[in-house]
């Protein structure tokens, strides 16, 4: 089986950060007073997951915590170990994507290195692409990869 290191964005990827949002319209910045640990799964994202990982790819969470509320970082691991605990000890914390060593990066933007990240860049949410396109891309990949490797 072929192994892909995957990195997969928290925030409009995995966790509903639009749906918390809209939850407190008179905000500003709402990434200052969200409770991250509190989101709502995206819809497919936890089977999702557990697909990738289930095709034997190597999985990561690559997320990027807003500085002005430093509470953000602990609150996205907690919401990790609550949906996703097997990849509670597999999370990057960065504000440049683009430093990343892999082959897959799923995110929802674009301003962050990830469109300079030197594996594929699978922009979440553009073009149709949600959670069920991805795992039908990536097992196409795989099987490619396959024929590619035994020739």
């Amino acid at each position: 089986m072929e192994t892909l290191r995957i990195y997969i964005d928290m925030d409009g990827v995995l966790a509903d950060f639009q749906k918390a949002a809209r939850e407190i319209p008179d905000v500003i910045n709402p990434d200052e007073v969200l409770d991250f640990s509190t989101f709502t799964p995206m819809p497919g994202a936890i089977d999702a997951v557990a697909a990738l990982i289930d095709m034997g790819h190597d999985v990561f969470i690559a997320t990027t915590p807003p500085w002005n509320n430093p509470a953000a970082w602990g609150q996205k691991r907690d919401w990790i170990e609550k949906h996703l605990p097997q990849l509670k000890r597999k999370m990057f914390l960065t504000h440049r994507k683009d430093l990343l060593k892999g082959d897959i990066l799923i995110d929802d933007s674009t301003y962050r290195g990830q469109t300079e990240f030197e594996g594929e860049f699978m922009h979440f949410g553009q073009n149709g692409m949600d959670w069920s396109y991805v795992v039908e891309t990536i097992k196409t990949m795989t099987e490619l990869l396959k024929i590619t490797k035994n020739g």
